[in-house]
């Protein structure tokens, strides 16, 4: 027997089974172990930036929030894993009345953040804190890449608004819907994709395709009918015959004929292929020289950041920029290499420290139940470092830090006039939703704000200077002893 779903995208659909299977025979064989309620500490991080980047920016923690806010197993869950022959009766129980009560922290949407620190903690029962991995790497990872992307290709439009065009292209429905979302969230003024704007409240965004200009007998009639249609937000699509011989010589004569009678003035026009550097000089030279040099310029077409900064460069005219494919997909490095590691568990209320070791250096974990603080300078309100401590260190802000490379640890830096901010809030305790998001468009504002924090040596695109996340001594050593404990044993 196929037990399977249809499910409307547009309706709330239970996501409790989106796991790897390892996740339910591991918990399973907790049960059966009778460890299922051993309380475990469990990281997600990140090892590298893509596109050799300097930063990358959190998303995904409201679609978190909605899914650990609403963890049960359905009667066809239950069937179904009934049929598979491979979990205990004491397991298929369990699931029946599974209720979640974990503790989760995490950094907020909008933070740009680094390798190596903790996006999210889950403190609770191994057989749940387990459970929850997939979900979670699937729904920071994905949201935080293509909110990554999105900052890098609004950076590179110095300031123009840039529209997230690529639902068409995107992987799947969700890949649309929650990639228009971090989109926005890393800097896009708007999507294409409907749905989003119903869904999160962001503005949606279009014009016309060149089958409207293709299905009347003149591309002028075309113009003059978009026109006549929507003469408050006028803006014509001009390159599907020809950009300069064509398309704005007939843009200019419906401005003329249609809106001027009517005392208003069009918003623009679009070019979507061709020589973007060469034609947006030109057809602004026509708009000036006709009168309208409030028109504004919109290109699209398989722009990323490096496009877009390199017909800048040339010297283009253009006002805004519609950024499909190269966006939703994150189409140079579509993959963000989150993971999610086990780094303690408690015995007897006492926190016992875990370490994964690796031979490549950048695999080994920082273990234990740790804090995530940014440092500031007083003056400029710089970020200077992130500092990674164990969750019980205090600081006197008042007193100099040292803060030191973990790697080169003769590097060191002693900071006397600065201030610290904690990173990570407080999702859930014991099950129990505490956190509210905040809207997309506050989070697209705040992250504005935050990145404009970073020194503009972070920010390049090439060779970005490394922003430095340290251990405070006390973890860089407890690190230390985990990894001489380990090399000793092997040694034995």
């Amino acid at each position: 027997m196929i037990y399977s779903k249809d499910f409307n995208v547009r309706n709330e659909r239970n996501l409790t089974m989106l796991v790897d299977f390892y996740e339910l025979t591991m918990a399973n064989g907790y049960l059966d172990n009778n460890v299922q309620d051993k309380i475990a500490y469990f990281d997600m991080f990140f090892r590298r930036i893509p596109d050799g980047g300097g930063y990358c920016v959190m998303a995904g923690v409201q679609q978190l929030l909605e899914y650990l806010s609403d963890l049960s197993f359905s009667k066809d869950d239950i069937a179904y894993l009934v049929s598979k022959n491979t979990f205990s009766d004491k397991f298929i129980d369990y699931l029946k009345s599974f209720k979640f009560s974990c503790d989760v922290w995490a950094i907020p949407e909008g933070y740009p953040v680094f390798p190596g620190e903790p996006l999210v903690t889950v403190k609770g029962p191994i057989i749940q804190a387990q459970f929850v991995e997939t979900m979670i790497l699937l729904t920071i990872n994905h949201q935080t890449l293509i909110a990554t992307k999105a900052s890098r290709i609004c950076r590179a439009a110095k300031g123009r608004p840039v529209m997230e065009f690529g639902s068409r292209r995107a992987q799947g429905y969700d890949g649309a819907i929650y990639g228009a979302r971090a989109a926005v969230i890393g800097g896009c003024v708007g999507t294409a994709c409907t749905i989003a704007e119903e869904m999160f409240d962001i503005p949606a965004l279009g014009t016309m395709a060149h089958s409207w200009v293709q299905l009347f007998d003149t591309e002028y009639d075309a113009f003059k009918a978009w026109t006549i249609t929507y003469p408050d937000n006028c803006v014509l699509l001009i390159d599907t015959y020809n950009v300069l011989r064509s398309g704005i010589l007939n843009a200019i004569k419906v401005f003329n004929d249609v809106l001027k009678p009517m005392g208003k003035r069009p918003k623009g026009i679009r070019i979507d292929s061709g020589d973007i550097t060469y034609l947006t000089k030109k057809v602004r030279e026509i708009l000036d020289e006709a009168g309208y040099a409030d028109v504004k310029i919109t290109v699209s077409n398989s722009l990323d950041e490096y496009i877009i900064s390199g017909v800048l460069e040339n010297g283009a005219q253009i006002d805004n920029f519609g950024v499909g494919e190269r966006l939703i997909t994150a189409r140079s490095e579509p993959v963000f290499g989150g993971v999610y590691k086990l780094v303690a568990v408690e015995n007897d209320g006492v926190i016992i420290p875990k370490i994964k070791i690796s031979e490549n250096a950048e695999k080994i974990i920082n273990p234990a139940f740790k804090k995530l603080y940014r440092i500031f300078d007083k003056t400029t309100h710089k970020a200077i470092a992130d500092f990674i401590t164990l969750h019980d260190e205090k600081f006197d802000e008042n007193r100099p830090l040292e803060i030191f490379n973990p790697t080169y640890t003769w590097k060191k830096k002693n900071l006397k006039h600065y201030y610290i901010k904690e990173l990570m809030v407080k999702l859930f305790e014991n099950g129990k939703q505490i956190y509210e998001s905040p809207s997309v468009m506050e989070i697209k504002a705040f992250s504005e704000q935050e990145v404009s924090k970073l020194w503009t040596e972070v920010l390049r695109f090439d060779n970005p200077h490394a922003y430095y996340v340290d251990l405070s001594w006390n973890l860089w050593n407890l690190k230390q002893g985990l990894l001489n404990h380990y090399s000793e044993i092997l040694e034995e």
